[in-house]
């Protein structure tokens, strides 16, 4: 009987350009280079590809070396680094005629942070799902409106495009396509290599980046502390709007301008922070956590625990009391 051919490596291209933030990169580089410790053949070959081959310093200062990406890419995966430097990279004719070609030719196309404004400005994330930074959500929205951002994402995958949001959640990413590859036990093995979450107990969302609103230094700080305070009250739109003194479309408009999010999204998020809070670290049965947090019916609130963190109250204080 005929010896089956070992299977080759899957080639993965790291995307990386002047100013780029070296854990974008290092993160998911090192994520993959876990089943190749372990399997034989290895699953993975790696290469670090820029603009021009040479010496590329990141945005702390520290350079790695480059091999200039190819004009006719053949990995099976590209993973496209984000950082300070991503503005100038997307404007990169080379880049741009890159990631066209790569998404050709590449089994997948992946951005890790910022990196999505590489993707988006050559016109690749037109329709699809895709997810950045939550610091970077109002000038992504304004920027490529075509694009379906979700913002509260920590990855998104839509068709032959990944995306991921900020700096570590490229290691979130990483952990996704291996398991895509090489099946759930290895991608949990990783990140026990790793000394990660193989899933966030937040589940996929940014959530606790995105309670950042409320320490953002502008005219809405003060609603947003009067929210906090009254959770437990009818918080709707024509409320707060009142409470600024603003007409509601206007205070709408301004207030997702400002924050990234809608009202009523930031007056789930104060609720679901709080409801959290109580059910970790109190007693309190949940139904009265709901009622005291303002969600009022525990099954809303068991449904909104589960969209923000993937699971639902009892099992979070479950695994705050393990």
């Amino acid at each position: 009987m005929a010896r089956q051919p070992a299977p080759k490596p899957r080639s993965i291209g790291v995307l990386i350009f002047e100013d780029f933030q070296l854990l974008d990169a290092a993160g998911p580089i090192g994520a993959f280079e876990m089943p190749m410790r372990g399997m034989q053949p290895p699953p993975y070959s790696l290469q670090v590809i820029a603009p021009a081959a040479g010496a590329i310093r990141s945005s702390s200062g520290v350079v790695w070396m480059a091999e200039a990406m190819p004009r006719q890419p053949r990995y099976d995966t590209v993973v496209i680094a984000g950082g300070i430097g991503a503005r100038a990279a997307m404007l990169d004719p080379k880049v741009q005629a890159f990631v066209r070609a790569a998404m050709k030719t590449a089994r997948r196309v992946c951005s890790v942070c910022s990196g999505a404004y590489i993707l988006a400005q050559a016109g690749v994330l037109d329709g699809k799902r895709a997810t950045t930074h939550w610091g970077r959500t109002p000038d992504f929205q304004k920027r490529y409106p075509a694009v379906k951002l979700e913002p509260d994402c920590i990855y998104t995958h839509d068709g032959k495009v990944w995306t991921s949001a900020g700096i570590t959640a490229g290691i979130d990413l990483a952990l996704a396509l291996i398991a895509d590859d090489l099946g759930e036990e290895v991608s949990r093995r990783t990140a026990q290599e790793l000394v990660v979450y193989h899933r966030r107990p937040g589940g996929q969302s940014q959530f606790s980046a995105l309670l950042d609103i409320e320490r953002v230094e502008g005219r809405f700080t003060p609603l947003l502390a009067w929210m906090r305070e009254r959770l437990d009250e009818e918080l709707s739109v024509e409320v707060l709007a009142g409470q600024a003194a603003m007409s509601p479309r206007n205070f709408s408009r301004a207030f997702l301008a400002e924050t990234g999010i809608t009202p009523a999204k930031a007056v789930e998020r104060l609720r679901l922070e709080s409801a959290r809070e109580r059910v970790e670290h109190s007693a309190e049965p949940i139904d009265v956590v709901a009622r005291r947090v303002g969600f009022g019916d525990p099954e809303r609130m068991r449904r909104a625990f589960v969209r923000a963190f993937g699971q639902p109250p009892q099992a979070l204080r479950r695994m705050a009391r393990a």
